[in-house]
């Protein structure tokens, strides 16, 4: 049977009888989404490969959806699962984005808005559990960092934009990435992340935000999430703004005492997380393009490049690494 056949049986058995299915573009993942239609009104089918290798007990996803929900964060609602086709039925929060408010007659909402989402955020980093389950016994470790920074070198180096880098500085490079890995792994800061906390994974529902895609939550720098939102490869957000959101959201986290850090300690780890962040975001955009030839993502290489040169120009820690990549971001300059 087809994923479509799959959803109309479970639609059917705990909605009504379906009347349309319609495919919704989804992310760089292989999870593929689907518009329900029914009489009673629409949901979202969610097809996971990921969980055919599954519990309900250890499948990522549902062990993050209970979590949120008992805390409280806004997040669809879980309407069925199909554990033997991998499907997840949930409530359909519409299909504005909050990268989508941009440029609309909601623009003028989106100080007010990042500061609602900025609270539930900090909902987020307050979530404590058991050490020895996920989220919470999966960090941004030293491995991670390091795997993501090899992802870039691998699929925008030394792939696309091989033509204008020197693959005799990757050693080099790398060394700086080890370098710079080893300043963000601060367990004692650690709390817990979303993990791609950024304008497309943020719906905006009856002008309240809703949050998907959260089911590769771990824990890592307060920073982490904050620089996904504020330094978005999707949304340029007006420098005053991030720098006044910025300060938001350190204040809420000495407010919560999540925080030991002073401010000038907040901004500085602000600006490497953002590098490695941003790094990560590069390669896998990349990845997407070159060996998936997805397009979709070509677009952001450029947006997402262009900040790593503000984070070089006052970290002196990041020098090094960007005179190694200056080809690169004097060609997005240009």
């Amino acid at each position: 049977m087809t994923i479509q056949n799959n959803i109309t049986e479970l639609f059917s058995a705990h909605c009504s009888k379906t009347l349309s299915i319609t495919k919704i573009q989804g992310d760089a993942s292989s999870r593929q989404y689907f518009r329900v239609a029914g009489r009673l009104g629409t949901s979202i089918a969610c097809y996971d490969p990921a969980f055919e290798a599954s519990t309900p007990n250890d499948y990522p996803f549902l062990v993050l959806h209970s979590l949120l929900s008992r805390h409280a964060i806004p997040i669809p609602a879980l309407i069925a699962i199909d554990t033997e086709h991998a499907l997840l039925l949930l409530e359909d929060c519409g299909d504005l984005l909050l990268q989508n408010i941009f440029g609309s007659s909601l623009e003028h909402t989106a100080p007010v808005l990042y500061r609602e989402i900025i609270d539930i955020l900090i909902q987020i980093q307050s979530i404590q559990g058991q050490k020895n389950k996920i989220p919470f016994s999966i960090c941004f470790d030293h491995e991670k960092l390091m795997f993501e920074f090899d992802f870039f070198i691998s699929h925008a180096l030394l792939n696309y934009f091989s033509p204008a880098f020197d693959r005799h500085s990757v050693s080099r490079l790398r060394d700086e990435f080890e370098s710079i890995a080893e300043i963000l792994v601060k367990p004692q800061h650690f709390v817990l992340n979303h993990r791609d906390f950024h304008s497309r994974n943020i719906l905006v529902h009856h002008q309240k935000p809703v949050i998907i895609d959260f089911q590769d939550a771990r824990m890592g720098l307060p920073q982490y999430d904050a620089v996904s939102l504020l330094r978005d490869s999707y949304v340029k957000l007006n420098p005053e703004l991030t720098e006044e959101l910025k300060v938001y959201h350190y204040n809420a986290l000495c407010t919560h005492e999540l925080n030991t850090m002073s401010l000038d300690e907040y901004l500085y780890y602000f600006d490497i997380m953002a590098f490695q962040r941003n790094i990560k975001a590069v390669g896998t955009f990349c990845y997407q393009t070159c060996v998936k030839q997805n397009s979709t993502f070509k677009h952001s290489i450029a947006p997402t490049l262009s900040y790593l040169t503000d984070y070089i120009n006052v970290r002196k820690e990041l020098k090094t690494a960007g005179e190694i990549l200056y080809t690169l971001l004097e060609g997005t300059a240009a």
